[in-house]
């Protein structure tokens, strides 16, 4: 690989910290497992004076989804839990559903299924007021949240249980819409093991990667490698985020009793590269299998429809379909997208993906509100693939 090229995103990384795109980034990208680059510019928090490192603490925020999707699949490896499975089953709330229409509320055809969950083709949706599902799903997340300043906060079952009881977008199956069904399957996965989420994901995902920093909130004794989340102004200025959204309480300070599957983790770089690389590895890292190769070939493969990939209109989605809390490339598209590369990125603008064709895993990481991440990550793979030549 030509070493030289690889510069071209150290370049990058500097301009963007330079014209105050943002205060600091980072990017590491690794071939089978191992790294071949790695580099980090600017500030994690510039009011403290903490200089970005690979050991930057950062809030995922929707970077959480692969990693609850591939704690469903060790339910699914043991036997405990199938793609058609209710989620009335494990989850009362989700009896009786309603479904929102032109013509007012109607029964579900066909109850919310753990397939559906893990495609985002439920029919539960994010806090919107652009349309009545939405809207009513706003109303509850401000009743929660009101609820949570008042010093009554709620655990993740009572969250799920909730939003269980509002009206679904549409019939599940019918459409792909992205919301809150992570959040769901990780209280599913409470019920099925008999363990706070939090817990089951440290023991079976994070100590046996040595993810050691990555958890629902940072203690005090890391604050000092925490980074800062900053929003932009309309004058292009940077400030600090004070404020939070999506159910998370106490900005990751303290552990929070809505353990988020949809947005709730903080991470390192390093901690994320072990996870991505044992999704690489087919559920292997290190020696430890995590997951079976069937279910990390299952995890890491498209899923919709073509009806339901239709539904998707983001540009970060061009040229993606979608399975299991991940987007999928079904084909070669233009010069950055290879045939079977899947991955995902956050609200704050982290991204990896992995390409296991060519073995490589990319990664970049910003706090910056809003995902910024797609453009820049789509350089550094050019650029990655360029250096081959």
């Amino acid at each position: 690989m030509n070493m030289v090229k690889l510069e071209q995103i150290t370049a990058m990384l500097n301009e963007q910290v330079a014209n105050g795109t943002v205060k600091g980034n980072a990017a590491y990208i690794l071939k089978d497992g191992k790294p071949v680059y790695k580099n980090c510019c600017g500030m994690a928090d510039e009011a403290r004076g903490i200089k970005w490192t690979e050991d930057t603490i950062v809030r995922l925020y929707s970077m959480s989804k692969p990693i609850t999707a591939a704690a469903a699949m060790i339910l699914f490896d043991r036997g405990k839990l199938d793609l058609d499975d209710k989620v009335s089953w494990f989850i009362p709330g989700f009896k009786d559903q309603k479904v929102w229409t032109e013509d007012g509320l109607v029964p579900v055809n066909n109850e919310v299924s753990i397939r559906q969950l893990l495609n985002m083709t439920s029919g539960l949706c994010y806090p919107d007021d652009w349309f009545p599902a939405g809207a009513e799903m706003s109303k509850l997340y401000t009743r929660l949240d009101n609820e949570y300043k008042a010093g009554n906060p709620s655990d993740t079952m009572t969250y799920a249980n909730l939003i269980g009881q509002q009206p679904l977008a549409f019939q599940p199956g019918e459409r792909w819409l992205y919301g809150t069904s992570a959040d769901v399957l990780g209280a599913v996965i409470e019920v099925i093991s008999g363990k706070k989420f939090g817990d089951f994901l440290r023991e079976e995902i994070f100590e046996p990667l040595g993810m050691v920093d990555t958890d629902f909130y940072v203690p005090e004794d890391k604050l000092c490698r925490f980074a800062e989340n900053y929003q932009c102004m309309e004058d292009g200025s940077l400030v600090p985020c004070e404020w939070q959204h999506l159910g998370l309480t106490y900005l990751c300070r303290k552990k929070p009793e809505f353990e988020s599957g949809g947005a709730g983790l903080c991470s390192t770089m390093n901690d994320y590269a072990a996870f991505a690389t044992m999704l690489l590895n087919e559920g292997e890292y290190k020696g430890k299998r995590i997951l079976s190769r069937n279910a990390v070939r299952f995890l890491t493969s498209a899923q919709l429809t073509e009806k339901q990939s239709g539904e998707i209109d983001w540009d970060s989605m061009q040229g993606y379909s979608y399975g299991n809390l991940m987007r999928i490339a079904e084909k070669d598209q233009g010069i950055s997208i290879r045939k079977g590369e899947y991955g995902w990125d956050g609200w704050l603008g982290c991204f990896f993906c992995n390409d296991p064709v060519n073995k490589y895993t990319f990664m970049y990481f910003i706090q910056v509100c809003g995902g910024l991440g797609a453009r820049p990550i789509r350089m550094i793979k050019q650029i990655v693939y360029g250096a081959e030549d």
